[in-house]
């Protein structure tokens, strides 16, 4: 990922150096889970409670407060290779679509790596929209003022220290400012 995310309330931005990397949301942009992570979420959702892929998918929308929800493109094959792998097997029920349970291996698999899942599940719930930070719309006009005339600045002339420098001090000037409004 190139340059440096951020997000307040409902804005994110990218100061990335690259082409097209100002302004843009982070779908898209980056993968969200990593090699082995969406199984490792997969998993602990089953261990949970036996799910099908379709409870799976709405459970990871649940988790991000539906900012994400995994495709079934990734969902099933994942479904697929835990199940290869002897960490899950269908579970006794009625209907087309048998659900999913996690075996002892599975369990075992969940006991060696719960620190890494715990880190995996908090950044899925890091994802929410918070609504204690609801900016209104006049704050929000002028961040999005903020965002475009530095995108229109940088596309300009592009990014070098000296403005980098210049436009931090104009930021740190105006949060001070910001600091001692009453």
């Amino acid at each position: 990922m190139s340059g440096r995310w951020g997000k307040w309330g409902p804005f994110e931005w990218d100061f990335g150096d690259g082409p097209g990397g100002w302004g843009r949301g982070r779908r898209g942009r980056r993968r969200m889970f990593e090699s082995g992570e969406l199984r490792l979420v997969l998993l602990k959702l089953i261990a949970d409670e036996p799910r099908h892929g379709y409870d799976l998918i709405r459970a990871i929308e649940n988790l991000t407060g539906g900012e994400y929800a995994p495709s079934p493109g990734l969902v099933y094959p994942t479904l697929t290779l835990l199940q290869d792998m002897g960490l899950i097997e269908e579970a006794p029920g009625e209907g087309p679509r048998k659900p999913f349970q996690v075996t002892d291996e599975g369990r075992a698999h969940l006991e060696e790596r719960s620190e890494e899942i715990d880190a995996l599940l908090e950044r899925l719930s890091d994802l929410k929209p918070r609504e204690e930070h609801n900016a209104g719309p006049a704050i929000g006009r002028a961040v999005r003022n903020l965002m475009t005339a530095l995108r229109h600045r940088v596309s300009r002339e592009g990014l070098n220290d000296e403005l980098l420098h210049e436009i931090a001090a104009i930021l740190d000037e105006a949060a001070q400012r910001i600091e001692r409004v009453k």
